[in-house]
This record gives C-alpha cells, sequence and structure tokens, in this order.
C-alpha cells in the first residue's frame, strides 16, 4: 500500500500547477492522467494582461502573472527547456474610434502599465492595417506542449504518474482517507478539464466545454515578430511558422479537427494578410469554460478531502498557478477561497 498526501487526476495546466504548489512544500503525490483531455497541449499559450475586445484588465491579471512568470522559469531552469518566449501583442485597429479609444484606457491606472500610449504604424505590406496598431505590454507565449510533455516525462522518470484511465467506481474515503487501489492519500484534486463531465463527484458543476481549433501555417513573406491580434490571433514561432486560432464549437466536442473550422480560420486570415501561405498543421481541443469566466475551486459539498481545480477557459498559462496556490492555500492553511472562484457559488 503506497501512503501520499495527495493523488491528482490530470496533468494539463492546473494539474502541473498544483504539482508544483505541492513540491513547494514538500507534499507527496501521486498523478493520474491518460492523456484524454488535449485543451492544454493545443492551446496557443499566450498570456497577455489585457482584454483587447473591451481594452479592460484581465481578472488578477498581476497576481496572476507574480505568480505565472516566474514558476515557468523556474521550470525551464529545473527541466532545461525553453517555455516562455517574450513576445509582444499588437491589437490591430478597425478605426480612428478604436485608435480613441485604446487612448483612454491606457491613461487608466490599471491598465498604464500593460497599454503602451503610442500608436504603432503599419509597415508590412502583407497584413491589411491602415489604422495601426495598439502594444500591449508584459506579454508572451508559454509552449504548453513541451511544458506538459516534459512534465509528464520527469513525473513518469520518478514513477509519479500512472498512465491510466481513472475509475471513479475504485475510489472509497475510509476514515476520512481516500483509497484508490493500492493508494492511500489524505486527499484528491481533480484537474481534469472537460473531463470532468465523467466525474460523479463534480460533474454537477456548470463547466461549457468550447472545442477549440488552431491552425499552423507557413508563410514565409510574412514576417512578422509580433503577435497580431485581429479577430483572430496569429502567432509566430520561428521559421516563417506562424499559429492561427482559435475557433469556438459548443456541439461537435471530439478532439477530431474538422474541415469547417479550417475554413474559418482560413478566410479570416485571408482578410487579414495579404501573402501567399500553406496549412502545414491542424490541433484540436476541447476548453474547460465557465459562464461566469472564473474557474471552480473548492471542495466537494459532502467529501471533505475532495477537490476541484478546473475551468481555466482560455488563460490558462495565466491563471493556473494563481487558483493552485489559492487551492493549496485552502487546503492546507485553511485560508478561505475568493468568493468569486469558491464552487459554493453553484450551491
Amino acid at each position: 500500500m503506497k501512503q501520499v498526501d495527495y493523488i491528482v487526476v490530470g496533468i494539463g495546466l492546473a494539474g502541473v500547477s498544483f504539482c508544483e504548489m505541492l513540491k513547494a512544500n514538500k507534499k507527496s503525490f501521486m498523478v493520474f492522467d491518460n492523456r484524454s483531455q488535449l485543451s492544454s497541449t493545443v492551446a496557443g499559450g499566450l498570456y497577455n494582461p489585457v482584454v483587447l475586445k473591451r481594452f479592460t484588465p484581465v481578472w488578477k491579471c498581476k497576481e496572476q502573472l507574480e505568480l505565472a512568470l516566474p514558476m515557468y522559469k523556474h521550470l525551464e531552469e529545473a527541466f532545461g527547456v525553453t517555455l516562455d518566449y517574450k513576445i509582444p501583442v499588437y491589437r490591430k485597429f478597425a478605426s480612428l474610434e478604436e485608435q480613441n479609444d485604446w487612448f483612454t484606457a491606457s491613461d487608466k491606472p490599471v491598465l498604464s502599465e500593460y497599454l503602451s500610449s503610442k500608436i504603432i504604424k503599419n509597415t508590412n505590406i502583407c497584413v491589411d492595417a491602415p489604422f495601426g496598431f495598439g502594444e500591449v505590454l508584459e506579454t508572451g507565449r508559454i509552449d504548453v506542449k513541451v511544458l506538459v510533455d516534459t512534465y509528464r516525462g520527469a513525473l513518469l522518470e520518478q514513477n509519479l504518474l500512472l498512465e491510466d484511465l481513472f475509475d471513479y467506481d475504485e475510489l472509497s474515503i475510509v476514515n476520512n482517507e481516500i483509497k484508490y487501489n493500492e493508494i492511500n492519500a489524505k486527499h484528491i484534486v481533480f484537474c481534469e478539464g472537460f473531463g470532468i463531465k465523467e466525474n460523479p463527484f463534480f460533474n454537477y458543476l456548470p463547466l461549457n466545454p468550447a472545442k477549440g481549433e488552431l491552425l499552423t501555417i507557413y508563410a514565409p513573406e510574412l514576417k512578422i515578430n509580433y503577435v497580431l491580434k485581429a479577430g483572430v490571433f496569429l502567432i509566430p514561432l520561428g521559421d516563417d511558422r506562424y499559429v492561427v486560432g482559435a475557433t469556438y464549437e459548443w456541439k461537435n466536442l471530439t478532439n477530431a479537427t474538422s474541415e469547417a473550422a479550417k475554413e474559418e480560420l482560413t478566410e479570416k486570415l485571408k482578410k487579414i494578410i495579404h501573402c501567399p501561405f500553406t496549412v502545414v498543421g491542424q490541433v484540436a481541443g476541447v476548453r474547460p469554460t465557465v459562464k461566469d469566466r472564473r474557474p471552480l475551486v473548492g471542495r466537494h459539498f459532502n467529501f471533505k478531502n475532495m477537490f476541484v481545480l478546473n475551468g481555466l477557459g482560455t488563460r490558462g498559462v495565466m491563471i493556473g498557478p494563481y487558483v493552485a496556490k489559492e487551492l493549496y492555500n485552502y487546503i492546507e492553511n485553511q485560508k478561505p477561497l475568493d468568493v468569486e472562484i469558491d464552487i459554493k457559488r453553484f450551491d
């Protein structure tokens, strides 16, 4: 019988972030993950502190970045890989009115450190942007696939990961202790993403799964070194390759790519850039989103050592470490959860 402090189910961005909290606090754990959920590994990986549709700050963006960026730097050093690619985000302006709205937003104290007050003129003949761009500061891209794959590999080497489908019927609680096959644990944390819909303990939570698809294109004439946000986003990967995304599909919730999504992204892209490009890759995954755009964090209403960490949505690289710390402090230090993320809001 193996005794650990925690069982963690799922090793996407939420699971990685929580495992890092456990390691930092010298807690023992065992992870279950069978790669059935792909939302983290097909994510664009952008961290951006501004909601660019409305020119407003992302919820708790400062606190999120202060936790997330040091965590990724630590993992880069620990694993000898590059995860954090510093790159500016340019928001294309559709009109003079949008330029004025940008100037107004950049004067606000909560946004002044994230929005440049300068209008950047477009000098690239391949990009359609007659009104120029606004630059978002403190932005970048985390290579989520490298992160998750590297982290999984390290867990496997340390015998801390079981690549099995988690069988809820095998889970029992005896004398306030979690028992699962040959493992005993003080606590269990479910970080399953869309997989929560199959979880009999937390499937009542209002998770709204949204399938997203991304394209990778090869465009040798484009030559941009910034993330372009203009309806879709365009992220440089180097070697004239770019990620284009993303779609939102609420019905066909599979990890299979579709021709319809490819056509949608291709048509939107043609309205932004005017140069030849070739689609060289396409991926799909189901995002765990929540109607109120806040994560699902907290304790089961009946089982006091059973917890959930889910619903990171489209900003998982930023919010994952923040909510992982919130949950850890809630469990170990009895610190109340922020009411905006506590699943009690759905009781």
